[in-house]
């Protein structure tokens, strides 16, 4: 058992993708597939950047990221990653999350752009501006 005081930091979280307050007190608690997720581009710094879009993997309910040409359940847009996570070392640690599933999202701000099929699926839960 380790008892020796840790600290993390990493990057200032840039939430500017957030159009709004609105939904952000009704975040989901999700775990992230980091297997799923390419290092240079979700997580370069070391974490993994809040906004990113997130689709289920429908075995086995972690979340990855949301890609249209996917069969495993990503190809369907649930939400964003709402904070950063920090990212772990080895792609085999699967950490948790926020989900963000409701609100406003700055399209032209987030860290990856998300195509007209994703928009469709949130369709009258995220409202892109």
């Amino acid at each position: 058992m380790n008892l020796n005081q840790t600290t993390e930091t990493f990057g200032s979280d840039d939430q500017s993708w957030l159009g709004s307050e609105h939904g952000t007190q009704a975040t989901e608690t999700i775990v992230l597939d980091t297997s799923t997720f390419t290092p240079a581009t979700h997580y370069p710094d070391g974490f993994f950047k809040s906004g990113i879009p997130l689709g289920m993997i429908t075995s086995g309910g972690k979340y990855g990221p949301y890609a249209a040409g996917a069969s495993d359940g990503r190809e369907t847009l649930v939400g964003f990653l709402y904070a950063a996570v920090g990212a772990p070392t080895v792609n085999t640690v699967d950490p948790a999350g926020a989900l963000f599933t409701h609100g406003k999202v700055r399209e032209a701000r987030l860290p990856v752009a998300v195509d007209a099929a994703g928009k469709t699926d949130l369709a009258g839960a995220i409202r892109f501006v």
